[in-house]
């Protein structure tokens, strides 16, 4: 794709129309304009043809129109396109619940409330776990993004912006230092510092501020998503466990970008071996269509008729979807994110001691994450090497998108292959060595 100008004709047309109509509140890194999409490959109105390893934000987890997905869909099309789950019933909603509580990693009796996107999933666990421990108090972790409604909101700490102007925010709500061993919010090592980060919690934010007793829940993610594709050590998220298991606090799991085999398990926690309280899921769990939900023990769910609803949440066609997505995770896609996400993880770690701009290389699965750096002793963020190359791999034909302040991240389909990691790697590799270049000064 080199030599072409970008965006093309076409797309410069629904460009513009898009400035005239929609809201500036969206964020569009560079100016694809979608028409079709097959697998791991997408074609923009112009007919320019890209690798995607953005898959949706991490929600195309089958890859685009996946032909047992799009069978599946047409199916449920032809009997009814929706019966509120409110307020009916359909056996649709009542087998996708049956799989959920199959494949949860809980090991108690579980239920299932259905929603319609990541944020309304944090926001269904955020009253439950009110409802359920008659505490008001939550606590969530520094760079965490749970969404932007006004109570998922008030758990997010990844960007200013995302807060800016929306206050006051949802009351009782404390954030804490994340996992974050690349850059240690308290100049530690680890694992010389026993994970001091959650030992720092019940040391002086319960000695000082709130009260154990008074917190509901504790609301993380296993990899931090949009704050930079962070994977805390297994001790972390263990002490975390057993701080909540010590003064009887929720642990929540916020899986909407980590869950459905995106790490190369089911579910993030299980790399863990933590059981969380409740999950939520959202994303990848419909290979496209709106859908989310939480899975709850079904001591927790103790909520009455109307306490919560979703006129949309749990959709028939969306349901289908659902249920042919899991079948194709458990069939292969699972075991094929782990084994490529592995060979992507080994081929950028190779191509990390060619660039001294790659500071951190990390990730589970296929959810990886390049931090990149100024200079690799003082860690000094490099924003504009990361946008540089985000827009020079757009122009190559690779979509990729960042995250953090200066991450590039890859969360391609799960059917993606060892081939086609290839392709996206050498993309990536030379727009990598363009901006080195070009930011640092850096012989090619």
């Amino acid at each position: 794709m080199n030599g072409r100008t970008l965006p093309g004709p076409i797309a410069e047309s629904w460009i513009i129309r898009d400035g005239a109509n929609v809201s500036p509140s969206y964020t569009r890194s560079y100016p694809f304009v979608m028409a079709e999409g097959r697998g791991a490959r997408v074609w923009d109105v112009d007919g320019n043809e890209y690798l995607d390893f953005t898959s949706g934000i991490g929600v195309t987890s089958t890859g685009h129109c996946h032909p047992e997905v799009i069978e599946a869909i047409k199916e449920q099309l032809n009997l009814f396109l929706h019966m509120s789950g409110t307020d009916f019933y359909y056996p649709q909603q009542v087998e996708l619940a049956e799989t959920l509580n199959r494949i949860v990693p809980i090991s108690d009796p579980t239920l299932v409330f259905f929603t319609n996107s990541g944020a309304e999933s944090v926001e269904a666990a955020l009253k439950l776990a009110r409802y359920a421990t008659g505490r008001p108090h939550i606590i969530a972790f520094r760079n965490a993004f749970h969404g932007r409604t006004m109570g998922a909101l008030s758990l997010t700490a990844s960007k200013v912006v995302q807060r800016r102007g929306f206050a006051p925010l949802l009351p009782e709500v404390t954030h804490v230092n994340y996992g974050y061993c690349y850059r240690c919010p308290l100049n530690l090592t680890y694992p010389s510092c026993n994970v001091a980060c959650v030992r720092e919690i019940e040391e002086e934010l319960f000695r000082t501020e709130v009260p154990p007793d008074q917190v509901a829940a504790i609301f993380v993610e296993p990899v931090q998503g949009e704050g930079g594709y962070i994977v805390p050590p297994k001790e972390w998220m263990r002490e975390l466990r057993e701080l909540c298991d010590r003064h009887g606090i929720l642990l929540v799991a916020d899986e909407v970008q980590t869950g459905m085999g995106r790490t190369g398990k089911m579910f993030a926690m299980e790399h863990f071996d933590v059981e969380p309280d409740i999950v939520c899921v959202a994303k990848g769990i419909a290979s496209g269509l709106p859908l989310g939900a939480i899975i709850a023990r079904r001591t927790l769910m103790s909520w009455p008729p109307g306490a919560h609803a979703s006129t949309f949440g749990g959709n028939p066609v969306a349901c289908a979807a659902a249920l042919a997505t899991i079948r194709l995770l458990e069939n292969g896609l699972v075991d094929n994110a782990a084994r490529v996400g592995a060979y992507m993880l080994g081929k950028l770690r190779e191509m990390q001691e060619r660039h001294p701009s790659m500071g951190d290389v990390r990730g589970l699965g296929l959810m990886i994450g390049v931090e990149l750096v100024r200079d690799r002793e003082t860690k000094a963020r490099a924003r504009d090497i990361r946008d540089w190359v985000v827009q020079r791999c757009f122009e190559k034909g690779l979509l990729i998108l960042g995250a953090g302040v200066s991450v590039a991240r890859f969360i391609p389909p799960l059917i993606i292959t060892e081939e086609e990691v290839d392709e996206a790697l050498s993309i990536f590799e030379e727009a990598l060595t363009e901006a080195e270049r070009e930011l640092l000064g850096v012989a090619a």
